[in-house]
């Protein structure tokens, strides 16, 4: 048993945190939202604390799951913060979607300190978390990882250490990438046969079983279909996942038209109403009148 300490409790946090809970561990909580710690220590057993400092102190183990760069470096980096409040020898590990020069910055500053820093971002979103299936990429040293694979493994069905600092940030990138073109395309694959007069269960059902099946179509062409949004991973989050890879690419050369084309596509989304749709809703726009 680890005394772990969660901070960050969203919709990916919060059950991530539970698991933890369940996996035999001493849990402490801390969220901006008191409430929603709260909550939390109501469903789970483990404990509430009050300050960032009284979070952390003790941990053998330290888990984030924020929003975005500034709210990590707020949190982590800042005077008083994470790493300042850790004990040596600790493990600080970052399941944020967020940069890998960031990334970096932070396993500098937590060697300076005797804290060895992961970057582990996720894939799998919130049914992944919910379920304890998620994929986690890892950055860091082996010794790290190794510390830290337990009690990864309480939400995980993957996880794998990448490379050095950064990379696991780096991998989660790839990952948005790729899924920025298949979405887009199974969005106007559907688009397409919809204008054609198809019937779109009939032609699902056979082109899944084909080269052109991926996860997306097998857990989104449905509700596409049927304009429902109002789940999964939204095009907010999307949209500054696709910043991040597009900044990291502007740096190491690589050329990424097609996901700054569906970026901009997921702003005419946003246009629409679709902050918080899921990013599936790319069909939205296709079928504007």
């Amino acid at each position: 048993m680890k005394n772990v300490t969660f901070l960050g409790l969203g919709v990916m946090g919060y059950p991530m945190a539970g698991w933890l809970s369940q996996g035999g561990h001493s849990v402490t909580v801390f969220n901006r939202s008191a409430a929603k710690a709260e909550r939390w220590c109501a469903q789970y057993q483990g404990r509430q604390a009050v300050t960032l400092a009284e979070a952390v102190g003790q941990a053998d183990a330290v888990f984030t799951c924020l929003g975005d760069d500034p709210d990590v470096r707020e949190v982590v980096l800042a005077p008083g913060g994470v790493l300042e409040s850790m004990r040596p020898g600790s493990l600080y590990v970052d399941h944020t979607t967020a940069s890998a020069g960031l990334a970096r910055e932070i396993a500098a500053a937590g060697m300076a300190l005797d804290i060895i820093c992961l970057d582990a971002p996720v894939s799998g979103g919130q049914a992944g978390a919910e379920n304890g299936a998620l994929t986690i990429m890892v950055g860091g040293t082996e010794e790290g990882f190794a510390r830290a694979e337990p009690l990864l493994g309480c939400y995980a069905k993957t996880q794998r250490l990448i490379g050095p600092s950064g990379s696991g940030q780096l991998t989660k990138m790839v990952n948005q990438i790729a899924i920025a073109g298949v979405v887009q395309g199974l969005a106007e694959a559907l688009n397409f046969g919809q204008c054609a007069g198809l019937d779109i269960e009939t032609v699902v059902e056979v082109i899944s079983k084909g080269a052109a099946q991926s996860w997306q179509m097998e857990n989104r062409w449905r509700t596409m279909a049927d304009d429902e949004f109002d789940f999964g991973f939204a095009v907010e989050w999307m949209r500054k996942d696709l910043r991040i890879c597009l900044d990291e690419a502007r740096k190491n050369g690589a050329e990424l038209p097609v996901a700054a084309l569906v970026d901009q596509f997921y702003a005419d989304v946003v246009g629409m109403g679709g902050r918080r749709w899921d990013t599936s809703s790319l069909i939205a726009r296709l079928n504007r009148d």
